[in-house]
């Protein structure tokens, strides 16, 4: 029997906040442990908590990015279950009135399928603290700084149909989200955590089959690992007749394995009710399109118009898309050098191969776009070789120097006087008589490198066009 995988994703985002979502308390990852805390997120007697408004504006952008219907009321509720770095005993959380449902986001995966998932809910919830296992032998420290900090939640339909398209998706959510600028979807300190909800049913089934949760992914490549391992089992499981449980799963990276955590809560497992301290959270229809006008163009439809505004290949825009900064820097550089696939070739070779090769980022270039836009202009009209320019792109990187300036100072303006360049020409050739009786018989390959050896010899500056056209001649048969 074919069985057909099905995914549904629970997504959980830290909102860039300086404080937390119902107290005064930094929110700032890496401090010392349980130094950001308060009697709010500590959960004393008499204590309570106070909506933090930076949050739910972060909220309703992420929800309106992600083509949700913002409610203009929403409610808080407490989620009770005891853990030891749950302090009140309850999470606070939305429930049955959500700040926003029925969205949706597209996303295209590495074979070129275009997946749109649906969006069943977002809602704003504070985190827990958390449990450290590896600072003292033989015991569980608890971390409090996290508690209280401010999170969205956002919760898929069961759209997915395999480990890859789950992969490509959280991709293009991650960067939309950071487009949107309301997280820094740093999976390493937690900003961003993906659970999977995820069954088998035969092929071609409208029905769906009992779902296990898989948790404690820290990449998307372990959620794509853990996804394809826990679909392998179950498949394996029902084909020789079992049944799939309905339980929580632990992802094992080290092993490559999923470790049954424990049974799978329902809603009332949790027993959830309104927050008696909270008042409904009610944001205006205007206050919901004032949100709206301030979103910027997200990925996929700059992308679009890179494409069609610049004439770029999807390939192009893809590359200069992937990042809200990276975009902005390109525009600027196009807008100035007044080629916009020149912009793209130097932007996506020279830009990038100096910041991937540092590994720095964009922010530390020392090369801002009037800058390389200038070198462009002046590669373009000839003042200096494209090779001289990558030369003049890495000292300019170094130093923070402008184009004209090294050229000047360093003596590399392009020579295209001709009897400058039939004196370097001659040079060469005197000095490898045996090549040039081997192309002349036959080895044409020889050009390139007599070539390179007239560009040594001008030091990168002599114009190849004029210096191909003067070598060709010498070479010519006798």
């Amino acid at each position: 029997m074919q069985w057909e995988p099905v995914i549904g994703l629970e997504v959980h985002v830290q909102l860039a906040t300086a404080t937390k979502l119902f107290c005064a308390d930094s929110a700032e990852f890496g401090a010392a442990p349980n130094t950001h805390v308060c009697p709010v997120c500590l959960g004393l007697p008499g204590a309570l908590p106070v909506v933090n408004r930076r949050a739910v504006e972060l909220a309703v952008r992420a929800a309106l990015g992600l083509n949700c219907t913002v409610h203009e009321v929403s409610r808080f509720a407490r989620k009770n279950y005891f853990y030891p770095d749950l302090p009140k005993g309850y999470q606070i959380t939305q429930f049955d009135q959500p700040l926003a449902t029925g969205g949706w986001l597209e996303a295209e995966d590495r074979d070129g399928a275009v997946h749109r998932v649906r969006i069943r809910r977002i809602h704003l919830e504070e985190d827990a603290g958390k449990s450290l296992h590896d600072r003292l032998p033989g015991r569980t420290a608890i971390d409090l700084n996290r508690a209280g900090v401010p999170l969205i939640e956002i919760v898929t339909e069961p759209d997915l149909r395999s480990p890859a398209a789950a992969r490509a998706w959280l991709t293009h959510l991650k960067q939309v989200l950071e487009y949107l600028e309301v997280s820094d979807c740093d999976m390493e300190k937690g900003s961003l955590r993906v659970d999977a909800n995820v069954s088998v049913r035969p092929a071609g089934s409208a029905g769906l089959g009992t779902k296990t949760e898989v948790k404690n992914m820290n990449s998307f490549s372990a959620v794509e690992k853990a996804l394809a391992f826990e679909i392998a089992r179950q498949t394996e499981l029902l084909e020789r007749g079992g049944s799939v449980e309905h339980e929580t799963l632990l992802w094992d990276a080290t092993r490559g394995e999923a470790r049954p955590m424990r049974s799978k809560e329902e809603s009332h497992d949790y027993r959830y009710f309104a927050d008696p301290d909270l008042p409904a959270l009610v944001v205006d229809r205007a206050e919901i399109e004032r949100i709206r006008t301030g979103l910027p163009e997200l990925p996929a439809a700059r992308a679009r118009r890179f494409r069609e505004q610049y004439g770029l290949p999807a390939y192009d825009a893809g590359v200069l898309t992937a990042t809200r900064e990276l975009a902005d820097y390109y525009e600027a550089v196009a807008a100035r050098a007044g080629d916009p696939k020149a912009a793209s070739n130097w932007v996506m070779t020279e830009v990038l191969g100096w910041l991937n090769h540092r590994q720095c980022a964009l922010s530390d270039l020392r090369v801002p776009p009037e800058a390389l836009a200038e070198l462009i202009r002046m590669v373009a009209k000839g003042t200096i070789s494209a090779t001289m320019g990558r030369r003049v792109f890495v000292r300019m990187a170094e130093t923070g120097r402008t184009a004209p300036d090294i050229v000047e100072a360093e003596g590399l303006a392009q020579v295209s006087d001709e009897a400058q360049i039939e004196q370097w020409v001659d040079e060469v050739l005197a000095a490898h008589p045996a090549e040039i009786e081997r192309y002349r018989a036959g080895e044409e390959r020889l050009f390139g490198f007599f070539m390179g050896e007239v560009m040594k010899k001008s030091r990168g500056r002599a114009d190849p066009k004029r210096a191909a056209a003067i070598l060709r001649g010498r070479l010519a048969p006798r």
